[in-house]
């Protein structure tokens, strides 16, 4: 499988309905001094097959609106819908079923189980969404990131920027709708970082995935399409980079 030939099977286009419709999101956390509003009346739309950088100073809100996105964290107030689907009313179940079938995360820590070999932390979320044959795409996947002869290797016997082809792998294997990814590369040198970056890049032009990007990397921004600007858990700025090819 040739992750670089294959062309963008859902190309950008502003006439379409979003994919993604958040409105008016609020999040806010409880402290000793009281509550803390991380997020602040966010509202932001992305279209099907869009790449959306969100860059801002630590502490604006950039993975919270990710956690709150992907069902991870629950809205305070506000509406966030992926493909027509309320998000913030479902319920744990629910949740769980829309990451295994519509929403990719790749996080900076990889996340990999430990125990488990390249294959299986692969394999585990397609096993668990239903899909026939997981270990073939796993290991089809796997081996579309150039990790073909590491599928029986633990994490630990993994380098860095190989542990996080796997993370791409398991998070692109399902095909997903939208792929979620918080400073993928903040925990890699910068020739690894920027390999695994024209990795996910390739990855999401072949699937035509929707990608929103939380990065601090000035080169990663100007490979998407917008960039939303956070300051103080509000968007500021909504800056076009390039128009969709």
């Amino acid at each position: 499988m040739d992750v670089t030939a294959a062309p963008n099977r859902s190309p950008f286009s502003t006439a379409s309905s979003p994919l993604l419709e958040i409105e008016n999101l609020h999040f806010t956390v409880p402290s000793r001094a009281g509550p803390v509003n991380i997020l602040r009346g966010v509202t932001l739309s992305v279209e099907a097959g869009e790449a959306v950088g969100v860059v801002g100073p630590s502490g604006s809100g950039k993975t919270s609106l990710l956690m709150v996105i992907a069902g991870l964290e629950r809205a305070s107030a506000g509406s966030i819908r992926l493909g027509g689907t309320e998000i913030t009313t479902l319920d744990e179940a629910g949740l769980a079923r829309l990451r295994r079938e519509k929403i990719g995360i790749v996080f900076q820590a990889f996340h990999l189980i430990p125990t488990m070999t390249a294959l299986e932390n692969v394999a585990v979320p397609l096993e668990l969404a239903g899909f026939a044959e997981a270990r073939t795409r796993a290991a089809e996947v796997l081996q579309a990131v150039g990790l073909g002869h590491r599928l029986s290797h633990l994490p630990s016997q993994l380098s860095g920027g190989e542990q996080q082809r796997v993370a791409l792998a398991r998070a692109f294997a399902p095909e997903p709708a939208l792929l979620l990814a918080d400073e993928p590369t903040g925990n890699l040198d910068q020739a690894t970082g920027a390999q695994v970056m024209d990795l996910l890049f390739a990855l999401r032009a072949r699937q035509g995935t929707t990608l929103i990007l939380v990065t601090h990397d000035s080169d990663l921004v100007r490979r998407c399409e917008r960039v939303v600007h956070l300051r103080d858990g509000e968007i500021v700025e909504i800056s076009m980079i390039k128009a969709r090819s």
